[in-house]
């Protein structure tokens, strides 16, 4: 953006922002990429500028803006006019017209490998404190704070360096032609409405911020629409940094956790037992569905065993469980239960491999920190999370996992048709 166009934007963020919103926004201001930061791409973006210069779909965003939150027209006009498109970043979205088998074996390698856990152990030494903190005001252990931060970013080394304005302005109004194209640009035009307000609220040049192919920010990867609603100050500097503050990224995971449902002192997964007769239960009831809809007894009466030498099976009858199916081509499917804090953990990511990822991750580097410090790693008791009730805050059930359609998988199912299985119904 030109020098005038950029003292123009920001006149004009001066000139529309209200005393109480920019207090707000001062807390959530994020520092700038450092020149010469290390990005995690190997490749030239390919962009095509000037491409939403008097766009009709992005006029009428503007005079959208303008209504709502009383942005200066000609601020905006001159902002989009510097818009670049981001065809990198419609071939990331774009979906293979082939795509490839879901290889959950490959997918595990690439996050629990030794320089990943290492660094974990590193970031959860660095912050030891700050972790436990966190732990006692949300409720969420530092093991799956530690875990989503590693996979999204390997500890702050891979933030991105596409501009996220022109990221999500692209995704925004040209979305790819896929089926869900509607949806999705209904998703985007609604992050990059946050991060134009965001922005300006923080009195943020908004044509500088660098984040992922999707406009995802900092060292949790949040979109704008998480910003404004999940990151908090955990730093106490009145100023949340996504980017630079690691106590702000840990603080933020974990009231993000917290408020997608996280219970706490209650599992994540439960392992099915490896007999032909299980597997093939959990092969039928693996429905792709991520929250946890089937009754534990249910599942048992089919047939089903467990794994799990020490679970009160008599207390668990009416837990609600998901099957999460981890197909790997050439092998026999893996399965598990996932529970209520499997489900939040999709609420980051939908994707199943996505959050047995960051469980596993999580766990391995707790597993190192006990091992190296002779001592198993305790929390102190916890406070209700703020909006979480107190019973589901002392009770948290395990994740539920989003797995593949059932014709992927390779286990047989024969017992389900002598005794059918029935999702619980909503409470």
């Amino acid at each position: 953006m030109a020098l005038g166009a950029a003292i123009s934007w920001q006149s004009a963020l001066a000139q529309s922002t209200s005393p109480a919103r920019a207090k707000h926004a001062a807390a959530v201001a994020q520092n700038q990429a450092p020149e010469g930061a290390s990005s995690g791409s190997g490749f030239e973006e390919e962009i095509v500028p000037q491409r939403y210069a008097d766009n009709a779909d992005v006029n009428a965003f503007i005079d959208d803006m303008v209504a709502r939150y009383d942005f200066d027209p000609a601020a905006l006009h001159a902002l989009f006019a510097g818009v670049s498109y981001s065809a990198t970043a419609v071939k990331l979205v774009t979906p293979s017209p082939k795509p490839f088998p879901k290889n959950w074996r490959v997918y595990q390698a690439r996050f629990l490998d030794p320089v990943r856990i290492n660094a974990g152990v590193k970031f959860w030494r660095q912050n030891r404190a700050t972790l436990q903190r966190a732990y006692e005001q949300f409720g969420v252990p530092p093991e799956m704070v530690v875990g989503i931060i590693g996979v999204e970013t390997m500890y702050g080394h891979y933030m991105g360096n596409f501009r996220v304005l022109d990221a999500l302005t692209t995704l925004a109004f040209d979305y790819p032609n896929t089926p869900n194209r509607a949806e999705r640009e209904m998703t985007f035009r609604k992050n990059l409405e946050d991060y134009l307000v965001w922005t300006r609220d923080a009195q943020l040049d908004p044509t500088t911020v660098l984040g992922s192919y999707t406009g995802a920010i900092g060292i949790p990867q949040f979109l704008p629409s998480s910003i404004v609603k999940y990151a908090v100050d955990y730093e106490g500097n009145h100023h949340i940094d996504l980017r630079a503050s690691e106590a702000d990224a840990i603080g933020s995971v974990a009231n993000y956790l917290a408020q997608n449902g996280w219970e706490n002192g209650r599992p994540v997964v439960w392992r099915i037992a490896s007999d032909a007769g299980s597997l093939g239960i959990a092969q039928a009831a693996a429905d792709g569905q991520p929250e946890p809809h089937w009754p534990l007894a249910q599942m048992l009466r089919a047939g089903m065993r467990l794994d799990e030498p020490t679970l009160d099976f008599a207390s668990e009858d009416s837990t609600p469980v998901t099957v999460i199916d981890l197909p790997t081509p050439a092998q026999p499917t893996q399965y598990m239960l996932g529970l209520q804090n499997f489900y939040v953990l999709t609420r980051y990511n939908r994707s199943f491999f996505y959050a047995l990822a960051v469980y596993e991750l999580g766990e391995r580097v707790k597993a190192r920190i006990e091992a190296e410090d002779g001592v198993t790693q305790t929390s102190a008791p916890v406070t209700t999370p703020p909006g979480m009730p107190a019973a589901a805050a002392a009770r948290a059930p395990s994740p539920a996992v989003p797995g593949q359609p059932a014709s992927e998988n390779a286990a047989p199912a024969p017992r389900l048709q002598q005794t059918p299985l029935q999702p619980s119904q909503p409470q």
